[in-house]
């Protein structure tokens, strides 16, 4: 198991509770050791909170009573989206690899989630129809409200993205986001070393659709951030009853969303994904051919340390 060198307090109680302080700064966020001999988290500062779910990744392989691979898209089977007979998933070093690969002439990479979607779940092909439905797999893990935290690496190079990120089963269902849930974009990079302002969609992806972002930042500052994509790089998301404060490398990005005008607020149970896409998937829409920047991005990887889920304790 990775130790966390210098380790600056004592050993987190068997509850699980953040009770230990390393250190605090002006952001708005402490380090807190909440996992024993592991990376601190990052948890904004004057609240407690309680460790209620995580994966550290420490094994030699991906724990699927935490995930499972998103290999569907509207019932159909995505090629760009890497099975597990891929191998493009691996768990070694206390990291989890997610790579980019091709395959009988298919780009493609991993998309992981603790849920499903609607349009997650296979079509049979024999009834030519989703009516009626297969049986559904049971969520793996859900969760509503806290703070939701990850460290990673972001992607090398060009040509796919890589997310953290949440959705309820039934995104989009109804026009309620309160009731339906919100999907929650808490890390996007779709450019190395970019990460874009952090989305929350709701009422689908259709007509209805609407969304916000925090570009409600601070006087002078940029909606998206440049960041060293050498390093590893905490990105949070505290979820509360009245709006979303995301954090990055501890500090706050962006004002506080979802409690102004147009915005909205989950109150459902949504699941965790961690995900990559390669761009255009195999070919360029205007060409027919493969995406350049794709050969060269061959065998790139998107690796996490961790991901984290607390309760808040009132």
């Amino acid at each position: 198991m990775r130790k966390w060198l210098g380790l600056l307090c004592a050993t987190v109680c068997s509850t699980g509770f953040a009770t230990c302080d390393a250190s605090a700064n002006e952001s708005g966020t402490h380090s807190k050791e909440t996992v024993n001999g592991e990376q601190p988290s990052l948890l904004p500062v004057g609240r407690d909170f309680k460790l209620v779910w995580h994966d550290e990744f420490n094994g030699n392989r991906l724990d699927d009573s935490k995930w499972g691979y998103r290999t569907n898209f509207w019932g159909q089977r995505a090629l760009w989206f890497a099975a597990p007979e891929d191998h493009a998933v691996e768990v070694k070093g206390g990291l989890l690899h997610l790579k980019l690969i091709e395959k009988d002439g298919q780009y493609k990479s991993p998309q992981l989630q603790t849920g499903e979607l609607i349009w997650d779940m296979p079509f049979d092909p024999n009834r030519k129809s989703f009516w009626p439905f297969p049986k559904r797999a049971k969520p793996k893990f859900m969760h509503r409200y806290g703070y939701y935290e990850c460290r990673c690496k972001l992607q090398q190079k060009a040509g796919w993205w890589s997310a953290f990120w949440m959705q309820t089963p039934c995104q989009g269902a109804s026009l309620d986001p309160k009731q339906i849930g919100i999907e929650h974009d808490i890390m996007e990079s779709f450019t190395p070393g970019i990460v874009i302002p952090h989305c929350f969609h709701y009422n689908g992806y259709g007509a209805d659709y609407k969304g916000f972002k925090t570009t409600r930042v601070e006087k002078n500052e940029e909606g998206s951030i440049s960041l060293d994509n050498a390093e590893f790089h905490v990105f949070g998301m505290l979820w509360e009853k009245d709006g979303y404060t995301v954090f990055i490398d501890g500090k706050q990005h962006g004002q506080k969303v979802g409690n102004q005008g147009n915005e909205a607020v989950s109150d459902a149970e949504e699941f965790i994904l961690l995900t990559t896409e390669a761009k255009w998937y195999r070919n360029n829409k205007m060409t027919g051919k493969p995406v350049a920047e794709l050969k060269d991005a061959l065998g790139d990887e998107f690796l996490v340390d961790y991901v984290r889920v607390y309760d808040e304790i009132k």
